[in-house]
């Protein structure tokens, strides 16, 4: 989601609006620090900080806010248990942010800035708590959020796993549509420009390209490689040149175990070594699920790819956030 951006529209549509993030969680609770909240005094909401009692009485005490005019922020702690009755019984400190249209001016070049590349930036609690007393601080994103004493360090926008996706065939297309809302940044790669739909989702950048395995090269350091072209001789010339990059962690290949066996067979013969092979993965997906209609493959393979980015992440192996253009 794009947190300023959300504000910004709403403050113009409607003159104000309301921001409630975590900062701060102990024991269990439904979503981690930095997890956010934007509504207005008409019920609209974006986002969730975790739902059930917690979220609507977040909500209600916020939309209260904004009917009042209290344009004050401030900090509550609840105890999801005693306080609320949920089972996480865990809590959480929550900071509410009323906006006016008077801040349009700073949160439009946050609007900006986010779209452009992660930023951060410190801010004080004192009194209200503004944020336009901010500092902008330098690096990638991490925790959201990061208490120091008084002031609060916020990271905003998202480290998007870069996917190289070849093949715009049926299952590409169902793909590109079950990644779009996740934290994947797409780059879509065809020799076929008539093989591409007529619009496709905001971060997803078309590529055609007459030699599509050229298209390795603009991929960033730890991208996902996903190749599901209409020929298996390309099909292996793209796993080829991917397994011999030790860039690409994941090199998914759609297709059997058959396809696979001789894959394996073929790319030992021309010299691509044990280390590298469990790379290569297929058939591609998750196993246990085994309807081949489009969507049902693109499910599959979505999940797979989530699994292994958090795997990733827990290595705690940094991302290449060049854009591709």
């Amino acid at each position: 989601m794009k947190l300023w951006r959300t504000a910004q529209d709403l403050l113009r549509r409607h003159g104000k609006c309301a921001m409630i993030t975590i900062v701060e969680v102990k024991g269990s609770s439904p979503r981690d620090s930095g997890a956010r909240l934007i509504v207005t005094e008409d019920g609209f909401y974006r986002g969730t900080i975790g739902g059930g009692a917690l979220e609507w009485q977040a909500m209600a005490r916020a939309q209260s806010a904004l009917a009042s005019g209290d344009g004050r922020s401030h900090l509550t702690w609840a105890a999801l248990g005693p306080d609320l009755g949920q089972c996480c019984g865990g809590q959480v400190k929550l900071f509410t942010e009323i906006f006016s249209a008077a801040d349009l001016g700073w949160i439009g070049e946050f609007a900006l800035k986010e779209t452009q590349a992660s930023f951060s930036t410190l801010l004080r609690l004192d009194g209200t708590g503004e944020r336009r007393v901010i500092v902008e601080l330098q690096g990638r994103p991490g925790s959201a959020w990061l208490a120091l004493g008084n002031l609060l360090r916020e990271t905003f926008g998202e480290e998007r796993r870069h996917v190289l996706l070849f093949g715009a065939g049926h299952v590409g297309r169902a793909l590109v549509l079950a990644l779009a809302p996740l934290p994947f940044a797409v780059t879509w790669i065809d020799s076929r420009q008539e093989a591409f739909p007529h619009a496709v989702p905001a971060d997803v950048v078309l590529k055609p390209l007459p030699d599509p395995v050229a298209a390795l090269d603009l991929g960033p350091a730890q991208s996902f490689v996903v190749v599901m072209t209409h020929s298996h001789a390309l099909d292996f010339d793209i796993v080829l040149a991917a397994l011999k990059d030790d860039r690409f962690p994941y090199v998914g290949l759609i297709g059997s175990e058959t396809k696979r066996a001789r894959f394996l067979s073929r790319l030992r013969k021309v010299g691509i070594g044990e280390k590298a092979l469990p790379r290569l993965v297929c058939p591609l997906g998750i196993a246990g699920i085994s309807s081949k209609e489009p969507a049902v493959i693109a499910a599959a393979a979505t999940a797979e790819l989530l699994l292994r980015d958090e795997e990733l992440r827990a290595e705690a192996k940094p991302l290449d956030h060049r854009q591709i253009a």
